[in-house]
């Protein structure tokens, strides 16, 4: 089934959180929540061994400092706080559209983008007498990108997100567009729902945040960014350059997308780690989780049991990392190694992907 995108379509603009309802309803995702173990791959010994972990690098065990590294930090990127991390196999770049055709071409997947909300389900997470929203706008769709006219203020993003009718993973920008010739371009439009089933049928899992933190980090202590300190972002990063929603004056090559490993890959060798899309990884948000690390050594930490996100406390919401080509440092510095990003499981959108982990020991 899928699950509202908190975005409702007015005749100019968006209108947040409609279908936000009263009830924090996690027990949905049941399912799809409990973290297991892949495989264990501490060495390739055989021709399966080496099939799973193909175009996976792997991370060496360790302990490093998670959290904020300068002042652009937000509340929920602190306490710093020192974090144990088991060795495991990484994807050296993020999950391609090749690699999600391949899935779906297998199984026969239908993406959350392309299934019609289902009205008697949804309203079961809504208070009492929601009224029902107009047929087009439970229509399958996803979120996509708009410039605007001229310079806008940036506290309302409904100038430049627009609910798009069509847009999919396989025409990420609706109908008319296509992924033809963009097999090792990163796959859009896939929500954590989807990216745990494609997990579920390659044989591995999404990344927790602190192992993906860890990774991006590339065994380089406090380094604001995934390549180290330099702040000329073009050179290592598809971020947005120029003046974020209304100009790119594309100072890294790329107006929106670009195809995986088109930057320098960091000291552990993942390329694109910052920037390109945002990553769905395992965790639940909790924007105070931190915490609860304080005074100790958090030992391979998964997350919190459940969602709490106090400017939405009703909508549970997965982790995501990395930033995307839409990131620009007068809005959001998604592209720092400590950056925390949040959604509910079930929304996709232009620029949200993936990457995946094997368990080494």
């Amino acid at each position: 089934m899928k699950f509202p995108l908190f975005f409702i379509i007015s005749s100019c603009s968006i209108i947040f959180n409609i279908f936000s309802g009263c009830s924090n309803n996690q027990t949905k995702y049941k399912n799809q929540i409990e973290k297991k173990k892949t495989k264990i791959v501490s060495k390739v010994k055989s021709k399966k061994d080496s099939l799973l972990v193909r175009g996976m690098v792997l991370i060496p065990s360790g302990t490093f400092n998670m959290g904020a590294d300068n002042n652009q930090g937000f509340e929920d990127e602190y306490p710093k706080h020192r974090v144990k991390i088991n060795s495991f196999w990484i994807d050296e770049t993020e999950v391609t559209n090749a690699e999600f055709k391949k899935f779906v071409d297998e199984t026969g997947y239908v993406t959350t983008a392309e299934k019609t909300i289902d009205w008697d389900e949804m309203k079961k997470d809504l208070p009492p007498n929601t009224p029902k929203p107009h047929d087009s706008l439970l229509s399958p769709s996803s979120l996509c990108f708009n410039y605007t006219s001229s310079p806008v203020r940036l506290d309302n993003y409904s100038q430049w997100w627009k609910l798009s009718k069509g847009a999919n993973w396989k025409k990420p920008w609706g109908p008319g567009s296509s992924i033809e010739g963009k097999d090792n371009y990163p796959v859009v439009h896939v929500s954590w729902i989807d990216a745990q089933a494609f997990c579920k049928w390659a044989g591995k899992r999404l990344p927790t945040e602190a192992e993906w933190e860890y990774a991006s980090r590339g065994g380089v202590e406090n380094s604001i960014f995934s390549w180290g300190d330099d702040p000329y972002i073009p050179s290592y990063a598809n971020t947005w350059d120029g003046t974020f929603p209304y100009k790119n004056t594309m100072e890294d090559k790329f107006e929106f997308l670009a195809p995986v490993r088109s930057y320098p890959p960091n000291k552990f060798g993942l390329y694109d780690i910052s920037g390109n899309v945002w990553e769905w990884c395992y965790d639940w948000y909790t924007f105070d989780y931190y915490k609860l690390f304080q005074y100790e050594v958090a030992n391979n930490p998964i997350g919190p049991p459940t969602s709490y996100d106090p400017n939405e406390p009703y909508l549970p919401k997965k982790i995501m990392r990395g930033g995307s080509f839409l990131c620009n440092k007068s809005y959001c510095t998604g592209y720092r190694n400590s950056m925390r990003m949040k959604s509910s499981p079930d929304t996709s959108s232009i620029h949200a992907g993936f990457r995946t982990v094997v368990d080494a020991m």
